[in-house]
């Protein structure tokens, strides 16, 4: 019987690359008869897309974008595998693999280094990474700026409090009435505006949030959930451990494991001028990938606060002490 070897990796093609791996067959399930679909299944669809991918990214890359000659005797669109390679500083061998869906594990290095002989764009970059499967190792900070778009439904929504956030809760733009009832994050330094920082070091918001101790809780809980996704990325481990460093309350809770979905609740902050306000959080994703933002709208959860966001709104635009 025949063993199949095991994948190629960038050590191993470089160290054999005349060696083919010979072909393994897909096991058949007795109870149905047809072909079992196993994770490797999902692994050889993201390498056919991966290779086509880069395919269409060489051949749009002309000689001349790159510094390089075109010469005179040129039939390949766009750049040769042996250009990219060159380029990118990785092996011929590993390069032609990567592009023929042979190639396994392709290191972050080795994307990065062809993302950038490739010319990509973010949005590419980002479906490159992808496609491998692997977390982009740049250490880039996620531009904060927000779309018009985004900023005119935030602005649109007063008289009630909402915001614009990413998925690591910054907040980066509010509205009016979300600044008088739970402070200007204009006023605060751009590492502070995060919603898990204030409620884990602000005074103004344990003082005011009435159901403070709960809403850390979950909100921990729903960032560690979040942060399975972006484990490797080098924002979310700055931002957790400024956060594990300040707080032993926040190391405790972190030290649960605990996570939590996405949902709407109604929590209670008291206005030093209005008084109590009972307010749901909705949650309106802008876009389905990263970097994700949401708009967070805080909607009256009865007839007596929407009264006291309405005289809110009346008041001038003074931020109370915090």
């Amino acid at each position: 019987m025949t063993t199949a070897a095991p994948e190629q990796t960038e050590e191993t093609a470089e160290r054999k690359p005349w060696r083919a791996w010979p072909a393994v067959r897909t096991p058949r399930t007795a109870e149905t008869g047809g072909t079992t679909r196993t994770p490797g299944r999902n692994t050889e669809i993201r390498r056919r897309e991966l290779a086509a991918f880069l395919r269409s990214r060489r051949e749009r890359i002309t000689p001349e974008q790159v510094g390089l000659p075109r010469g005179p005797r040129r039939r390949t669109p766009g750049l040769r595998r042996e250009e990219v390679a060159q380029l990118s500083a990785v092996g011929v061998t590993w390069y032609t693999w990567i592009e023929q869906a042979r190639a396994a594990h392709v290191s972050a290095q080795v994307l990065d280094a062809v993302a950038r002989a490739l010319l990509m764009d973010p949005t590419e970059r980002a479906h490159l990474f992808a496609l491998a499967g692997t977390t982009d190792p740049r250490t880039e900070a996620e531009c904060p700026v927000a779309s018009k778009t985004a900023l005119k439904v935030v602005e649109r929504l007063a008289p009630y409090p909402a915001s614009l956030q990413n998925a690591r809760y910054d907040v980066l733009a509010a509205n009016r009435p979300y600044a008088q009832l739970f402070g200007d994050p204009a006023e605060l330094p751009p590492a502070d505006r995060n919603c898990l920082w204030l409620l884990t070091t602000s005074e103004r918001w344990r003082r005011d949030f009435l159901d403070r101790d709960e809403m850390l809780r979950d909100l921990i809980a729903k960032y560690r959930a979040g942060m399975a996704e972006h484990v490797a990325e080098p924002a979310w481990k700055q931002q957790l451990n400024r956060l594990l460093g300040v707080s032993a309350e926040f190391r405790e809770l972190w030290g649960r494991h605990e996570v939590a979905p996405m949902s709407p609740h109604v929590k209670r902050y008291r206005h030093p001028v209005v008084g109590l306000v009972r307010l749901e959080h909705r949650n309106m994703w802008l876009a389905p990938q990263a970097p994700a933002h949401r708009v967070v709208a805080y909607l009256p959860a009865d007839e007596e606060s929407e009264e006291r966001l309405e005289r809110l709104a009346e008041l001038p635009d003074e931020r109370p002490a915090g």
